[in-house]
């Protein structure tokens, strides 16, 4: 039983036992003075012979024994002569072994360290070390000193050490001065430390508060921030306004440096009917979208007499004969370099698609099949029974730099005539940017989603935006087939679209609503539909083939409490099942989590096959816990990746998910609460998404007036882009 009553250790390293380069956990043997006590934790680069003054409590493994986790840690270097050669014996600067660090510390004794940092060409008075070798150590003395003081003074302000070892990968020897001459740094790119903790910095530093890098630092911040509500910029005026009250100056103050910034190109304005300010990256990528677009547009139709004979070939070939829109869409794919296919569930889309797949074939034409997501390709792979990637996977996505970038690209193009990209609603600004940045001129681009499902989870609104521009060829599908028409979860999910009310009293359909009028009646019937009902009656997994949405994170019915119950029933603690407590979740194994943000540089495996990249909204399930090593292994259908416990603050469990969240998935059975919560999370296109997430199983519970109002609430969640624009103004001019 874990002890968590806070306590200090104090000692010197005697052994490092293991150590994780990239997330700095580390386990060590600690000598107090009176006994040597192994230490877990993230402690960075410590080396042996360092004394540190820890901060924790002591826990009993049940495979590796009596442990102190250490939370916070202090270190100094070692102080007496005996400390110093085995802190210099330990490896910690390359080619001193423990011969030379013998030699060395007999020359300078206590004063070693002292030596070495201050005045280190004294070392070729040691016999073995030449005036060369002298020099050429005290660059590696430069690099491990200049790692340890970026780690303890970042340390001071809450930096964790995953953190500084990103910040100390991204500018090594250099990182010191960089953030003295601009703390505010800190504050972009791939580091994800806090505006707040940065402003520290910058006041320990003795940065003005008015100062043109704190103020572009701070705008930058809250444009940052509105990238994770989907809005690729952000009115001026309001912007400034948040930034003023983030900062604590006046809006004159933010004008005056603006002016300048916007000179620098450091951020991009946009004058519409209001003024607009975006992050030069994201400018960048809606231009070239547009303007690549604008290109494909431009390019005359291609004549081909011989479509209508190769549809009816093709017709009769699969048994099939198309409706004439769905002819309508096979021919402007032939005709034109873009192609938007468009339309809800029941009305063709599929079945269309591969009718464009099957005539682009026929005539010769190499095809690449993508969608954002690992469950969308595998569902767009099963139904056009040919390969589908992740567009991820597609580009060939390389984070070996320590930075996302992708292999291939406008210098090594995909070899493709055709690409289709499915669940296009999915599709972020960036990544659509990177695919047309892959694409070869002249080649195909087929686009296939359903515009009234909800945006994409990253930055912009995509195929909404494309859609509003009337000279992108574009196929809408609206009729619903007669056998699609007889689901319910189908003809209900039009009927809310179009603003009706769903038919919920069928109880012999595929679509059911189970009537509760208080929060905890409903929550009751939920855990009783996953845990029992519905494996009783069709035989489906509570893990696998069964998923509650909700619209809401938080509240009784919310993700979060529904996720703790659903753990509880489904997989109890037990005696030798392994757990561990992250900073909202306890995991478990067997648990059933989700990835909640991309990150791009998880190994992962599958079979022989080899790669990196775990992304939003991607589910998997735990299948080892190793508290000795702080590390987890999950499969993410069939690729299994593993995670060290501070990466597991990226997961969350997965027994109940947000209805942004499950986009691009599909589950053969699907439950929603609806009751109560908070209005402004309770609307149509929301409605609309949850229930076509389910195959064959749709289950609503709560109140009826609650589902009426969600229909006839039609605001849609609006999002600030320069998409849209920057089509009108390239395809016009």
């Amino acid at each position: 039983m874990e002890q968590r009553e806070l306590s200090t250790l104090q000692g010197s390293v005697d052994e490092i036992i293991f150590r994780n380069e990239d997330s700095g956990f580390t386990v060590l043997d600690l000598d107090d003075g009176n006994d040597i006590v192994c230490v877990v934790g993230n402690l960075g680069n410590v080396q042996a012979g360092e004394e540190l003054k820890l901060t924790g409590f002591y826990t009993t493994h049940p495979t590796y024994g009596y442990q102190f986790r250490a939370e916070v840690f202090e270190r100094s270097l070692p102080a007496t002569s005996n400390a110093i050669c085995r802190y210099l014996s330990s490896g910690v600067v390359k080619g001193i072994g423990p011969v030379i660090a013998r030699r060395i510390v007999e020359k300078f004794g206590d004063d070693t360290l002292k030596v070495i940092e201050e005045d280190p060409a004294c070392l070729s008075q040691v016999k073995g070390i030449t005036k060369n070798r002298a020099e050429e150590l005290a660059e590696e003395f430069k690099e491990v000193f200049g790692v340890r003081t970026l780690m303890m003074f970042l340390s001071g302000f809450g930096v964790t050490p995953a953190q500084s070892v990103k910040v100390w990968k991204a500018w090594g020897i250099r990182a010191m001065d960089l953030i003295r001459e601009n703390p505010y740094i800190l504050c972009r790119g791939d580091f994800q430390i806090e505006f707040g903790i940065t402003d520290r910095i910058g006041e320990a530093c003795g940065v003005p508060k008015e100062s043109y890098d704190r103020i572009l630092a701070g705008i930058s911040y809250v444009l940052i921030h509105n990238l994770n509500n989907g809005h690729t910029c952000s009115p001026r005026d309001k912007l400034l306004l948040t930034a003023c009250r983030m900062l604590n100056l006046t809006v004159e103050q933010l004008e005056n440096t603006l002016e300048e910034i916007l000179q620098n190109g450091e951020l991009v304005l946009v004058k519409k009917k209001k003024e607009f300010l975006a992050l030069p990256e994201l400018y960048e990528a809606e231009s070239y979208i547009a303007s690549r677009i604008a290109l494909m547009v431009s390019v005359p139709p291609e004549e081909a007499p011989d479509i209508d004979f190769i549809i009816r070939q093709v017709e009769e070939e699969k048994h099939i004969t198309y409706a004439e829109l769905q002819k309508s869409a096979m021919r402007q794919a032939l005709m034109h370099e873009i192609l938007i296919l468009t339309g809800g569930p029941g009305t063709g889309k599929t079945t269309t698609l591969n009718g464009i797949i099957d005539i682009l074939e026929y005539q010769g034409k190499s095809i690449s099949i993508a969608a954002p997501t690992g469950r969308a390709a595998k569902r767009i792979s099963e139904v056009t029974g040919r390969e589908a990637k992740t567009i991820h996977r597609l580009l060939e996505v390389d984070f070996s730099s320590g930075k996302l970038r992708f292999c291939k690209n406008e210098e090594e193009p995909l070899d493709s005539d055709v690409i289709v990209i499915d669940e296009m609603s999915m599709v972020d600004v960036m990544l659509f940017d990177a695919l047309l940045h892959a694409s070869k001129p002249g080649s195909k681009l087929i686009l296939v989603g359903d515009y009234n499902q909800l945006p994409s989870v990253g930055a912009g609104n995509v195929l909404q935006d494309l859609l509003s521009c009337e000279e992108i060829p574009t196929v809408r599908l609206e009729h619903i087939f007669r056998q699609a028409a007889q689901s319910l979860i189908v003809t209900n999910a039009h009927s809310i679209v179009e603003g009706h009310f769903p038919d919920l009293s069928r109880k012999d359909g595929d679509f059911f609503f189970l009537s509760r009028k208080t929060a905890p009646a409903t929550e009751q019937t939920v855990l009783e539909l996953v845990c029992q009902r519905l494996p009783a009656t069709y035989g489906y997994s509570p893990v696998e083939d069964i998923q509650v949405l909700c619209p809401q994170r938080k509240g009784e019915l919310g993700v979060m409490e529904l996720n703790k119950k659903l753990q509880g029933l489904l997989n109890p603690e037990a005696p030798g099942k392994t757990q561990f407590q992250s900073r909202f979740y306890q995991f478990r194994v067997g648990d059933k989590v989700m990835q909640v943000r991309n990150n791009y540089d998880i190994e992962w495996t599958k079979g022989q096959e080899k790669g990196a990249g775990i992304f939003n909204g991607d589910i998997g399930v735990i299948k080892m816990i190793d508290r000795g090593s702080q590390t987890l292994a999950i499969d993410f259908e069939e690729r299994l990746a593993y995670y060290t416990f501070e990466m597991a603050e990226e997961l969350e469990l997965a027994y109940a998910v947000t209805v942004h969240k499950s986009q691009g998935s599909e589950f053969e059975a699907v439950v929603i609460p609806v009751i109560g919560g908070y209005d402004k999370l309770y609307y149509r296109n929301l409605l609309y998404t949850a229930i076509t997430r389910a195959k064959k199983i749709l289950i609503l519970v709560g109140r009826e007036d609650r589902i009426r109002f969600m229909v006839n609430n039609n605001l849609k969640s609006g999002r600030f882009t320069n998409l849209k624009y920057l089509l009108n103004q390239m395809i016009h001019r």
